[in-house]
């Protein structure tokens, strides 16, 4: 809160007097004692920050400001235009010798301004700008404590409109070699009142929890994203991008607004990072909108990101795929061989062929290989990734598949015995790139804090965190190794998204919430408002492999899904991914021919993507472009509530015409009483025009425009 009469932060520190220790004659009786304790208190308080540095994004809409301290502490600030978003907020680190915050001093500051327009090879659109300012700010630590020589490091801002990514760089220097980070002291000081969308840190299932909706004064630890609302209507999000060999960034909430970095634990719970100079950390970032759809349309996460490092990536095809999965969560069929087995040759012949007649060109299959037998989760050291069960037939499969157009999708499940899947990681990937297999799904389901790390055979087993820094190198393992073979990992129980597909554009997809299959079998299953969540909160980080498309409505033991039929649908607009599976059994599909020919049309590779309208947990609708071409799709999802949503086209092409193709929920649709209620219907519409969207509780709408000139 800002104190006009003194022009400082009232939550910190009183008004002192203009100058320390000059106080008016007769305080005392002007004042009364309580006065005079006041003044006195105030005379013994250090001076006011000292501002260092200040840089502003392009467009003048937010501001970052650096301040000294008291002794010296370095803290940021930033606001938007005259508002302020993230009060003075501190910087620094507990390394394993001590404190690095104090005693600082600024030795060398530099700026610079960037802007370029890069081309992604897939995503949500083709083109993104990449235009900031940028602050270097070099700071060197007073010799003190017994140090001849005091440590060094830049902190660097990135400065956008839409948002800022800052992080620390650690040069070469005598003073400092190995470097063992036991936690960051990097806060961020909401500076308004706020509503907080988040999901707790440090808990078993990983990031598979539904998310909370509360004030941030009782946001507990989260997990990044985190997404606020201020009490003004300001739209923000804490996350971090470029996590690559260092502990993922957790919250953990301070007094008064304050968030502070809890990094992800090591092994020995001495250091969460050890690292040798030179390194930087991940950027830590904060996105910042008037409205929640500035959130989704940033590309700030995929901006902070390198380039790409492994060069052309063509023989990435976005497309959807089919797969032996949901059958096995509705316990109808099995990973382990016997009887029900899904992953047999003639099953997946049958997947196959259904691909290849509508156009579908993946085909996922679990429990292909052995090790599924008997209590997998407890015991991933039985898995051989290196050869099939006797009633698979990968080679013969891959044959019959390629002659239709129709490419196998790999699985390698590792219940966490990481190191034992390293070991076979190489043989493996080559099995699959001898057979067409160009994209994996890995899979990392054990409990939080349970990844097994042996740094030698026989040697003894370490447990790690899936956000740890072991891991964090670990998935950049599996991407070099996958790359060099041409084929792209889709990472379940994953690390986060942080942009990294930017560098690695073979890690084309992730789970890393709660997707589809908690439909199947969770108590309760995803909410109507789960979708309106995750687009606002988890899709910040990245694609996410969500497997929508469901149209029978049901899991396991008939449970009911919480969603429409048009629902359904709109969700392969709504949420992103190049692989985009469609989920359902082939037989429910032939039950739902006119919901199905959506999904046979719906693109999965955008040149442009608009958010329309939305609110964080509410609703959100999104207008996408297909890549190369000129057909639109329009997505909206709400949540339990019945929604009229007006739109306008403007994102069609002026003085075109356009037949579009409606999927929408029924007069008396509604989520728990008539999901099914579901009309399929066209009419010609322009760029000019304002569409209506209705959409019934737990509803949505899914449309294709299609140009008719």
């Amino acid at each position: 809160m800002h104190d006009p009469t003194c022009g400082g932060d009232a939550r910190t520190l009183p008004c002192a007097p203009a100058t320390p220790g000059a106080f008016p004659r007769n305080a005392a009786r002007r004042t009364g004692l309580r006065g005079l304790f006041i003044l006195l208190f105030a005379a013994t308080l250090p001076a006011q920050a000292e501002t260092l540095a200040r840089v502003a994004s392009p467009g003048g809409t937010l501001a970052v400001t650096l301040e000294s301290q008291h002794e010296g502490r370095l803290a940021y600030r930033i606001d938007r235009g005259s508002r302020p978003v993230i009060a003075p907020s501190r910087l620094g680190f507990l390394l394993g010798d001590g404190r690095l915050e104090r005693n600082l001093e600024l030795v060398g500051q530099s700026t610079r301004s960037f802007d370029e327009t890069w081309e992604q090879p897939w995503g949500e659109r083709r083109l993104v700008r990449n235009h900031y300012n940028e602050l270097r700010a070099s700071f060197a630590e007073k010799p003190h404590g017994g140090r001849e020589q005091g440590r060094r490091f830049d902190v660097v801002f990135r400065v956008y409109d839409d948002g800022i990514g800052f992080r620390y760089e650690f040069p070469r220097q005598p003073a400092l070699d190995e470097v063992r980070i036991r936690q960051e002291l990097t806060e961020f000081a909401v500076a308004r009142p706020a509503t907080a969308w988040w999901i707790p840190a440090f808990e078993w299932n990983r990031e598979e929890y539904l998310y909370a909706r509360t004030p941030l004064s009782e946001v507990g630890t989260a997990q990044t994203p985190i997404t606020l609302r201020s009490d003004d209507g300001l739209h923000i999000s804490i996350h971090e991008a470029a996590l690559v060999d260092y502990a993922g960034m957790n919250l953990a909430r301070g007094g008064d607004g304050v968030l502070r970095a809890a990094l992800t634990p090591g092994n020995d719970h001495s250091a969460a990072v050890v690292r040798t100079a030179p390194f930087n950390t991940p950027w830590r970032t904060i996105l910042v909108g008037g409205r929640a759809g500035d959130l989704a349309e940033s590309s700030l996460m995929l901006n902070l990101n390198e380039p790409n490092r492994i060069g052309d990536v063509s023989w990435f095809k976005p497309a959807k795929y089919v797969g032996v999965w949901w059958s096995l969560h509705l316990d109808e069929e099995t990973w382990g061989t016997g009887p029900r087995h899904g992953a047999t040759t003639a099953n997946t012949k049958r997947y196959i062929d259904f691909a290849a007649a509508n156009g579908f060109r993946g085909v996922l299959v679990e429990g292909w290989n052995p090790g599924w037998d008997g209590d997998w989760f407890a015991n991933g050291w039985n898995f051989d990734f290196t050869r099939p069960t006797a009633d698979f037939d990968l080679e013969g499969l891959a044959a019959y598949g390629a002659e239709r157009g129709v490419h196998l999708i790999g699985h390698h499940e590792t219940a966490c015995a990481v190191s034992h899947y390293e070991r076979q990681l190489p043989a493996a990937l080559d099995l699959y790139a001898r057979n067409g297999v160009d994209v994996v799904k890995t899979g990392y389901v054990c409990d939080a804090g349970d990844i097994q790390r042996q740094d030698k055979a026989g040697g003894p087993v370490i447990r790690e965190w899936h956000e740890g820094q072991w891991m964090s190198n670990h998935h950049v393992r599996v991407l070099e190794a996958a790359a060099k073979r041409h084929i792209a990992i889709n990472s379940h129980e994953p690390i986060k998204g942080t942009g990294l597909h930017r560098t690695w554009p073979n890690w084309v997809s992730r789970e890393g919430a709660r997707g589809m299959e908690f439909n199947a079998w969770a108590t309760p299953p995803n909410p109507p408002e789960h979708e309106a969540n995750l687009v606002f909160t988890r899709m910040l980080a990245g694609p996410m492999d969500f497997t929508p498309g469901i149209v029978s409505l049901k899991g396991r033991g008939g449970q009911q899904i919480e969603s429409t039929l048009a629902k359904q649908l709109a969700l392969y607009v709504v949420i992103y991914s190049p692989i985009q599976m469609v989920a359902d059994l082939p037989e429910h599909y032939a039950e739902h021919p006119d919901a199905f020919q959506f999904i046979k049309d719906v693109a999965v590779d955008w040149e442009e993507s608009h958010v329309l309208a939305g609110e964080v947990g509410d609703h959100v609708t999104f207008a996408r472009k297909v890549r190369g071409g000129d057909e639109w799709f329009l997505g909206s999802v709400t949540d339990e509530e019945a929604r009229i949503v007006e739109v306008p086209l403007s994102f069609l092409d002026p003085g075109r015409r356009y037949r579009a193709e409606i999927y929408r929920d029924g007069d008396r649709a509604h989520w728990k009483t008539a999901p099914f209620e579901f009309v399929r219907e066209t009419r010609e519409v322009r760029s000019s025009d304002r569409y209506t969207l209705k959409l019934a509780a737990g509803g949505g709408q899914a449309i294709r425009f299609v140009p008719v000139d």
